[in-house]
């Protein structure tokens, strides 16, 4: 790591040294000067016993305060090193946006079509309203949920990168299915915020304006806001599809060429405007709109992940600092008062006292997890339960320490018996690392292509769904829900959703009070297998919804008209 790289003033640091060689010069003519004026009033064989003044004490004392000096001016010019998670408070709405996955999404007439126009907005949108708090809805003929209400900008680019028409699975424009599914997402949610449905789509739909008007009032009587926002031109275009580098034009069921237009009254209808927002296609910078649309609604407070920063290092200088004072204080007050040396001595004993480790069986377990040795902290918990120890915290130690020791079964047995705890805070950390428990075993079935992955799995989403109804919004696990739900799918069960998280989503806090720091940040597996589980999860999630969308092929609606 450069040096430029450790402080936030390269400047001050180096300045920071001729700080010290100041200060030596300093100490070292102050003692000068004191004996100069002494040896006015005497001859210098009589100067020690009128003042202890020593200039062959100078030497150690100006060393001591150069380094005071030092130390103290490297803490003023910044120091920082290693990342830690940054966050920031911020002030929003619960919006969900609805997204039009249609066919007639794909029409030329905006550039390079209207999809990739439509996502070009809702980036910008998300770039000026962090404190949003944003579900993503796709819809054509039907609507489809893809991420939940989140501030997780990963979570939303994943599912948007992979948008297109194949990804809801039935073709053509329903709006009134959308509005109704989106007010009912918003209206599921506690929040202390306004609620907001907007809906960016080119407005053409197949279905009755009645269903459509109904749909958007019952969300206004909801106190849902509605702002439509519309893609396209009045004049339309032609779709263009196909497939492995073939292109043609979508034809109807007369096998006529279809243009899609732009319509403008459906979207302004669904708005109600004064008590909604239209804006339309024509407009320029939608985004600021829809932002500007939002921004008379009540706002809630909430903690905004914004990533990583340099963790700030200046007590690792002013610490020793403050300590080399008091040593050059207590050798000065040593000469004068003898009696204060065996107080100083007395407090410096107890202090050192204080930071012994205790030799308790936990606290042994402890250091074993922490240093990798499952089966040896497995070992140590069991021996305690067996000696009497019957508190559900060593339970839920037992049961972590096993399912990091991939002793699975006998781990989730021990986390279910502490999952029965009055501790709300006990009992999800260990549906949360019983869970990651099924889990882990169904990674393992499904790399040996066993048919039992898709119960582990299934488990795992069971378990989860327990965990997220006592801490709903825990980031960590959302993910290892959304990405049981997925393999899930993947081994035939049912499927949906999104999800995100940090690549940490396995490290729950060890229940035992007597543990050291470094294991009650442990839990479920350690830091580095987790890490390599999770992010592993994270780069295949692309691939899968790639693969999803190959394999989806549209299927029209029953009014055969499927763009």
């Amino acid at each position: 790591m450069k040096i430029a790289t450790l402080f936030d003033s390269l400047v001050l640091a180096l300045l920071a040294f001729g700080v010290a060689l100041g200060v030596v010069a300093l100490v070292v003519a102050g003692i000068r000067r004191r004996r100069a004026r002494l040896l006015r009033l005497a001859e210098a064989h009589l100067v020690p016993r009128l003042a202890p003044v020593d200039l062959a004490s100078a030497g150690p004392r100006a060393v001591r305060l150069g380094l005071v000096g030092l130390l103290a001016a490297l803490a003023f010019a910044g120091p920082r090193w290693g990342d830690e998670p940054t966050a920031m408070r911020g002030e929003g709405v619960d919006v969900v946006l609805a997204l039009d996955a249609s066919l007639s999404m794909l029409a030329t007439d905006e550039r390079p079509n209207r999809l990739e126009r439509m996502k070009q907005e809702v980036r910008r949108y998300r770039d000026l309203a962090r404190g949003d708090r944003v579900a993503l809805l796709a819809f054509a003929g039907r609507s489809y949920i893809l991420t939940p209400l989140t501030v997780d900008d990963g979570a939303i680019e994943l599912f948007l990168d992979n948008l297109d028409p194949s990804i809801v699975g039935q073709a053509g424009s329903s709006l009134a299915r959308t509005i109704a599914q989106g007010t009912d997402l918003l209206l599921a949610t506690k929040t202390a915020s306004d609620r907001a449905l907007v809906i960016l789509s080119d407005g053409e739909a197949f279905e009755a304006p009645e269903e459509i008007a109904q749909a958007a009032q019952r969300a206004r009587d909801s106190g849902v806001y509605l702002v439509t926002v519309g893609f396209g031109t009045a004049a339309g275009s032609t779709i263009p599809i196909g497939d492995n580098g073939r292109v043609e034009m979508k034809r109807d069921e007369n096998n006529q060429v279809v243009v899609t237009h732009y319509n403008a009254e459906t979207l302004r209808a669904v708005a109600g405007e004064p008590r909604g927002t239209f804006i339309d296609a024509g407009v320029t910078d939608k985004a600021a709109r829809i932002r500007a649309a939002l921004q008379s609604l009540h706002r809630a407070p909430r903690a905004l992940a914004s990533g990583t920063s340099r963790t700030q290092r200046f007590q690792w200088f002013l610490w020793p600092a403050f300590l080399l004072l008091a040593v050059d204080t207590w050798v000065q007050v040593r000469r004068r008062r003898r009696a204060m040396s065996a107080v100083a001595t007395a407090a410096t004993v107890l202090a050192t006292a204080s930071c012994t480790w205790s030799g308790t069986v936990p606290r042994q377990a402890a250091r074993e997890f922490n240093t990798g040795r499952y089966a040896q902290a497995a070992a140590l918990y069991k021996g305690a339960i067996a000696r009497g120890d019957a508190r559900l915290e060593m339970a839920y130690n037992l049961g972590t320490a096993l399912v990091a020791g991939d002793s699975i079964a006998a781990g989730i047995e021990a986390l279910e018996r502490s999952g029965k705890s009055e501790n709300a805070d006990l009992r999800f950390r260990s549906l949360f690392n019983a869970g990651l428990g099924h889990l882990k075993r169904g990674l393992a079935a499904e790399a040996l292509r066993d048919s039992t992955a898709g119960a582990s799995f299934t488990a795992a989403v069971q378990t989860y769904k327990q965990a997220l109804l006592l801490k709903s919004q825990d980031l960590d696990a959302k993910w290892n829900y959304e990405l049981a739900l997925r393999k899930q799918d993947e081994n035939g069960g049912g499927g949906g959703g999104g999800g995100g998280g940090n690549s940490d989503a396995s490290n729950q806090n060890n229940a035992d009070a007597d543990a050291p720091q470094a294991q009650q940040q442990s839990g479920g597996l350690g830091q580095q297998q987790a890490e390599q589980l999770l992010n592993a999860a994270a780069r295949e999630e692309r691939g899968v919804q790639g693969r999803k969308q190959k394999d989806a092929r549209p299927k029209p609606p029953s009014g055969g008209k499927d763009w």
